[in-house]
């Protein structure tokens, strides 16, 4: 179907997204023209203080731009299947919607379900592929543009962008950074998809690696481990869920930190007073020492290590505690 000017029809798609970091991919359709039949995303969940059902970003964006909202708690069940091809989309996009897409769900768009994926698929697949690279130390990563398949993240790949990870980036900051990327190369993907100038690339499964849920009480800093690692995951897990540890019964949250080399013989978990050093102070770890730029004791506000240390009496020679090692379960 062309217009009186003989131009093509507007690309019609189904919006499938929820948090922050797909809004600016639904933003990009929206500003080149695409036919957005609907938006798809997550149901409403409590914030606040009163806990009162919020919209997440998707759906704060897709009601300011008067688009049709549908938030099934599961597209497995009738009616969401038939709702949804009802809306005849050429193409879903899926942009961190939460779920797995169903078998038929999969095979309602002529063009496939297109995902964009946070990560230089093989590698970083599943749910938390931005703090996956971080935690790797991968001194690279990108967003790659897929077709979905009935695994995660094992879908053939229409296209890949690399980047290289900052040595100082948090996940916040890396996954507003790919949110953009992706988003960028999201219409044009799919201009080229609906042309058939694309040909969907077969995943290396033996170069994969992958990811699982981060869990909130993966946030105290176990000093055992070596300061170079507890550094990754202090970025690795800002904003969520955040790293911390305790002091005099308190929670002492962890913001920014540098790993120093030392051939300290000092236990772990014991503060240290630190020389010449970018901290006055720092924590001694199973191999070096790392160093506490900023901190935030229950309570109180973020503040620098030497801020803190000025109201801080007898943090220095403390010993912080360490986390109960979690027994591993073997087979069943």
């Amino acid at each position: 179907m062309t217009s009186d000017r003989g131009r093509t029809a507007p690309m019609r798609v189904v919006f499938m997204g929820t948090p922050e970091f797909a809004v600016p991919s639904l933003e990009k359709l929206l500003e080149a023209g695409f036919d957005i039949a609907g938006v798809y995303t997550q149901p409403d969940k409590p914030a606040g203080r009163g806990r009162q059902l919020t919209p997440l970003p998707v759906k704060a964006l897709a009601v300011a731009r008067g688009l049709p909202v549908f938030q099934p708690p599961t597209l497995r069940k009738p009616p969401a299947p038939e709702e949804l091809a009802a809306l005849r989309p050429e193409a879903i996009v899926v942009v961190a919607y939460g779920k797995l897409l169903p078998p038929d769900v999969l095979r309602i768009p002529p063009l496939g379900c297109v995902n964009v994926h946070p990560s230089l698929l093989p590698r970083q697949r599943g749910p938390s592929p931005i703090a996956g690279a971080i935690l790797a130390g991968d001194a690279e990563t990108g967003v790659t543009i897929m077709l979905l398949d009935e695994g995660m993240d094992t879908g053939p790949m229409l296209a890949q962008v690399r980047t290289p990870l900052g040595p100082e980036e948090t996940a916040g900051q890396l996954g507003e950074r790919l949110a953009r990327l992706g988003a960028d190369m999201l219409p044009g993907v799919l201009a080229q998809l609906k042309q058939g100038w694309l040909t969907p690339q077969p995943q290396d499964n033996a170069l994969a690696t992958v990811t699982r849920l981060v869990e909130k009480e993966e946030g105290e800093l176990d000093w055992r481990l070596s300061a170079e690692e507890l550094a990754r995951r202090v970025r690795a897990y800002d904003p969520w869920p955040g790293t911390f540890t305790r002091w005099q019964g308190k929670a002492l949250k962890v913001l920014q930190v540098v790993a120093l080399p030392s051939e300290n013989v000092t236990p772990p978990g014991t503060v240290v007073a630190l020389e010449g050093a970018a901290t006055p102070v720092g924590v001694a770890t199973g191999r070096g020492v790392l160093g506490l730029r900023r901190v935030q004791l229950e309570g109180r506000k973020a503040v620098t290590a030497q801020e803190f240390l000025q109201g801080a009496r007898g943090f220095v020679g403390a010993v912080l505690p360490l986390p109960e090692l979690k027994e591993s379960g073997g087979a069943g």
